[in-house]
């Protein structure tokens, strides 16, 4: 219940105080929760970029629509995803599971070499695609994690990925930015949605059971 409870109180955010910082211990706890996220065959392809600079968060936001949360939240978290699968990724991912394990098992490495055969060949926007949508499992449970600290965010896929690539050099890394994610606290007086009611549709709506 109360889990649910701050789910119901979470909202996206639309003004932020830019006067109250987030304590770096919830910080790191919903960065945990990312980590912590399930992904596909364990891969965690994607990264999350923390931007502390203002200067880069003033330019994200000339593309982000001029939401004025990215540079007013206390944090600021990029999802990037890897703009491909490569062996060398996946050979990592791998090994690193075998050193955490200290073993080797038959069918892991069937499994490994499964997928070193079928996702390096196919066309990289399909794989960038597939990536993209791990690092929204990871971004959910950031949401949930930030609610359950009582940190308000605010969800955004309206900016220039191209431009916040650019912006933040991704390239170099070779990934793409997803969604981004401001974290801080409500300014619930300059925020036209704080205090509204939640609209959800009715669970007989939403679910259906099938026997």
């Amino acid at each position: 219940m109360e889990l649910l409870d701050k789910l119901n109180w979470r909202y996206a955010t639309k003004a932020m105080d830019p006067t109250r910082q987030v304590p770096q211990e919830k910080i790191d706890r919903i960065i945990e929760a990312a980590r912590l996220a399930p992904t596909s065959s364990g891969l965690q392809p994607y990264e999350i970029l923390i931007v502390k600079n203002q200067a880069l968060r003033a330019k994200i936001k000339d593309v982000a629509w001029n939401q004025a949360q990215v540079v007013d939240a206390s944090h600021l978290m990029v999802f990037a995803a890897w703009d491909n699968y490569t062996p060398e990724r996946i050979n990592h991912m791998f090994d690193l599971t075998n050193e955490v394990r200290g073993f080797r098992n038959e069918g892991w490495e069937a499994y490994r070499q499964q997928l070193l055969s079928t996702y390096p060949g196919r066309d990289a926007q399909v794989n960038f695609e597939h990536a993209a949508r791990q690092a929204y499992i990871g971004f959910s449970a950031a949401m949930i994690a930030a609610a359950f600290e009582e940190v308000d965010c605010t969800p955004m896929e309206g900016f220039d990925p191209a431009a916040v690539d650019s912006i933040l050099n991704l390239g170099e890394r070779h990934l793409r930015s997803v969604v981004i994610l401001p974290l801080g606290y409500r300014k619930a007086e300059d925020d036209w949605l704080a205090g509204l009611a939640k609209v959800r549709r009715p669970l007989d709506q939403f679910v259906s059971e099938i026997d």
